[in-house]
């Protein structure tokens, strides 16, 4: 009887456990990044807290509305920013195609490989305006449902950010309880050494966070500045979009080198240099610099794991995701590669290979 019993407690705890996934579901990427908010942020929010003569509420509403403003903030004003931007570029848009394309510049033709077919091209449709049109037609629905789609990503990442808002105010608040009952639930299970694991686990996030948000949030507020300047217009969703690519490797010129051409072409030659040089020597170098000083304590991966955790974040947690997809490779990586590093374990591989041999 004690058996069957037992298997019945097992079963209801099994049932228990999936119920519960399934109401957190929707919420999982909020829970993991406030957790990842909360483990990377946790000196701060103890001088904080000293600051304030040891008031853990106050404390973590001060540290909540810091993350709301370093973060939700911008994400929302990137979101209006767009919506506004959104009819001058079509009235703009609009404009080329009533006016016709111009010819193509001398420098066009002079491109390798691709310059005389684009040569070529452009001015098929600097002489025929409706070839143009043609050419873009079939681009019209993918372009709508991206933006309906990049629209829909926003919305989710500020939805996201509002929840970790709210989880992570109650895990500054009570960490060090769930931390103490954390701990004793992880050495029942695994013993010390998880209870080692779990600390590096901890360095690891804290200085792939420093790294990651802190080059982002650098970057982001220099290239604005450097957008604002040079007049180029939405310049805040320019930094929104900044603080996202600059976790991909080379991602930040993706949008200030767009910007540089269009300086140009429009006449803006000191602008434009102005531009490219604020780009290149400014923002695109933060990243050499600043990174490595943030991530010291931290774990430095590979371009692959980067890329591969930024991509696959994306997909799993949405546009939060390109904090959290390397943030938990970076976390994996460090682990594994302590794990593979511990005592004994180059005289098991001398001794498997001899085995072999």
């Amino acid at each position: 009887m004690d058996r069957i019993e037992r298997i019945i407690l097992i079963v209801l705890l099994a049932l228990l456990a999936i119920a519960c996934f399934l109401v957190l579901r929707p919420f999982v990427s909020a829970v993991l990044w406030a957790v990842i908010v909360a483990l990377a942020t946790w000196p701060v929010f103890c001088r904080v807290r000293t600051a304030v003569r040891g008031r853990n509420g106050t404390a973590a509403g001060l540290m909540t509305l810091a993350f709301s403003v370093l973060l939700i903030l911008p994400l929302t004003l990137g979101g209006v920013a767009a919506v506004h931007s959104a009819k001058p570029v079509l009235d703009q848009v609009r404009q080329w195609l009533d006016r016709g394309v111009p010819d193509p510049p001398a420098w066009v033709a002079a491109l390798p490989a691709v310059g005389p077919w684009l040569n070529v091209r452009w001015q098929a449709f600097a002489d025929d305006g409706s070839q143009l049109v043609r050419a873009l037609a079939p681009l019209a629905d993918p372009a709508r449902d991206w933006a309906v789609a990049a629209a829909q990503g926003l919305g989710e990442g500020v939805f996201t950010l509002a929840v970790s808002a709210l989880v992570v105010f109650f895990l500054w608040r009570d960490g060090e309880v769930l931390a103490a009952r954390f701990r004793r639930m992880v050495e029942r299970v695994a013993g010390a050494r998880a209870l080692q694991l779990t600390d590096l686990a901890h360095g690891t996030i804290r200085g792939t966070v420093y790294g990651i948000l802190g080059t982002a949030i650098a970057q982001a507020i220099l290239a604005t500045i450097g957008f604002a300047l040079a007049g180029v217009p939405g310049a805040i969703l320019l930094g929104v979009g900044t603080f996202f690519l600059s976790v991909v490797p080379m991602g930040p010129p993706l949008l200030w080198l767009p910007a540089v051409f269009w300086l140009y072409e429009r006449g803006d030659t000191g602008w434009a240099v102005f531009l490219a040089i604020w780009g290149a020597a400014v923002v695109s170098s933060v990243d050499n610099f600043l990174k490595p000083i943030l991530i010291s304590r931290g774990s430095n991966l590979p371009f692959v794991l980067v890329l591969i955790g930024v991509l696959g974040g994306v997909m799993a947690f949405g546009f939060i995701g390109v904090f959290i997809g390397p943030t938990l490779l970076a976390v994996a990586f460090k682990l594994l590669d302590e794990w593979t590093a511990r005592p004994g374990l180059a005289t098991a591989i001398e001794e498997e290979k001899r085995t072999h041999d």
